[in-house]
């Protein structure tokens, strides 16, 4: 590292650290915008490669569990040793797949890029995660958390948004450009703040103050004990559920597009209508802010309170779920038009046509209570785990999501499929994802379950901390 860059590293006064914070927020909702950019392209690009477009479901749903298992290893050495070069050397990877599927011209060139994406993806989430949690102080937690959730939101509806519009007439071009960004978010990871592990605690603000160092890292024998902590297993196990039906919302898009198809659409303006009703519907995820700050307020009074927030979220969205994907609405775009056109008309119909403007209140509902998961989640691995453990944990609960996700993406194609002999396209597409919703509910118990453990094991993590700042 040069001179330089040496001294930019090294500050740690307000600016720095909010550029720090706006650096690793801002990138983390990059690997989403990767994960975002293939499912409305599946159409074009399963004619350029010659395959199925359930074959590139499969692509999504294989990279999903490669990130998620590439990220155990990622976090588990991320919480032994230095961070930053971890998080850069997974950026260059993941814009290195991404740019490698642009060039791809068969199926198993793309399926290999991919992959290889999702390799470097696997660092961005679980050791960013940790470098943020050692930023923010536990009462500020929700908050932050939610931006850090929310920008993986933003990440997928860009990604989708991309997807559709700068691939409209060239499915290549979204991944060189996403690849062109990586690049340049390696060079912003060079101007970041060393983050102290640990920094964040109150217990251990003095000797940190003093000069001591937190040199407590994780080892192979602490696995038993991380398992052994009852709201660690609700909060990984809670993620089987909750991703099979987020992992089922990739396929909105195509949802969308069918109906534009189904009402006479040429398939250049369905992918267009597809991409921008997917993200207007998405946008309820914004709302994820007032979770993590409702999440923060209920905490100040009760240990329970994130779990709480986070489980009648959860289970108040179902209803909602169900009326947006099984009530039709009526697309009226101009035909084989611009994609500014498109987009213009789709935005117009929102207050002209009370189908498309219900379905839209009704979207921005259930994702605003489904957003209460995400901060409040974040803030609870940090809160029931010691500083070294977090990256870990997350990565852990990352991995059953991405279990849960690969299986919601994967497992509604072949719904789709089964649906399609007594509901014909675009029902198939509506009755499945609103089934897949049904995953919610056990969701939402699982968190009530945490909301019964997180007190006592908040508790051990204070007196830990207590007694090794006592030790520094």
């Amino acid at each position: 590292m040069s001179m330089v860059t040496e001294r930019a590293t090294r500050g740690g006064g307000a600016a720095h650290r909010l550029y720090s914070v706006i650096v690793f927020v801002l990138l983390a909702s990059l690997d989403n915008v990767a994960v975002g950019l293939v499912p409305p392209l599946y159409g074009p690009i399963s004619g350029a490669l010659g395959v199925p477009q359930r074959l590139l479901g499969l692509v999504t749903a294989v990279s999903f569990l490669v990130s998620a298992a590439a990220a155990v290893g990622w976090a588990y050495v991320g919480d032994r040793t230095n961070r930053k070069p971890l998080l850069m050397v997974g950026t260059l990877i993941w814009a290195a797949g991404t740019g490698g599927s642009a060039l791809a011209q068969q199926y198993p060139a793309f399926l290999g890029a991919q992959l290889v994406a999702a390799v470097g993806l696997g660092a961005v989430g679980s050791v960013g995660f940790s470098v943020v949690t050692d930023l923010i102080s536990p009462r500020r937690r929700g908050l932050v958390m939610s931006f850090w959730g929310l920008s993986q939101g933003v990440g997928t509806l860009a990604g989708t948004l991309a997807g559709g519009i700068l691939g409209a007439t060239d499915w290549r071009r979204p991944f060189l450009v996403l690849a062109v960004v990586g690049l340049v978010a390696t060079v912003a990871y060079l101007f970041t703040y060393d983050i102290r592990r640990g920094q964040s605690e109150p217990e251990l603000a003095a000797a940190l103050d003093a000069g001591a160092d937190y040199d407590y890292r994780i080892s192979r024998a602490d696995l038993p004990r991380i398992l052994a902590r009852r709201t660690n297993r609700w909060l990984i196990l809670q993620g089987l559920t909750a991703q099979a039906a987020f992992g089922s919302l990739v396929w909105l898009p195509v949802l969308f597009a069918q109906r534009a198809e189904a009402q006479g659409y040429s398939p250049a303006t369905a992918v267009v209508v597809g991409s921008v009703f997917a993200t207007l519907f998405q946008l309820g995820g914004v709302f994820s802010i007032l979770g993590g700050l409702a999440g923060d307020a209920l905490q100040r009074r009760t240990p329970s309170g994130r779990a709480l927030v986070a489980a009648v979220g959860i289970l108040a969205a179902v209803p909602f779920y169900l009326v947006l994907f099984l009530v039709p609405i009526r697309i009226d775009v101009p035909n084989g038009g611009s994609s500014g056109a498109v987009i213009g008309a789709v935005l117009a119909s929102v207050f002209t046509d009370p189908s498309v403007g219900l379905s839209l209140l009704t979207a921005l509902l259930a994702l605003a209570l489904t957003s209460a998961n995400s901060p409040n989640w974040f803030a609870l691995i940090a809160d029931v785990n010691p500083p070294e453990h977090r990256g870990t944990v997350y990565s852990l609960g990352n991995l059953v999501n991405g279990v849960g996700r690969a299986a919601g993406n994967g497992l509604v194609g072949v719904a789709f499929q089964g649906l399609r002999a007594a509901f014909p396209p675009p029902l198939n597409y509506a009755v499945g994802l609103a089934v897949f919703q049904l995953f919610f509910i056990p969701t939402g118990l699982m968190y009530w379950l945490a909301a019964r453990t997180s007190p006592g094991d908040i508790e051990t993590v204070h007196d830990l901390l207590h007694t090794r700042a006592d030790r520094l």
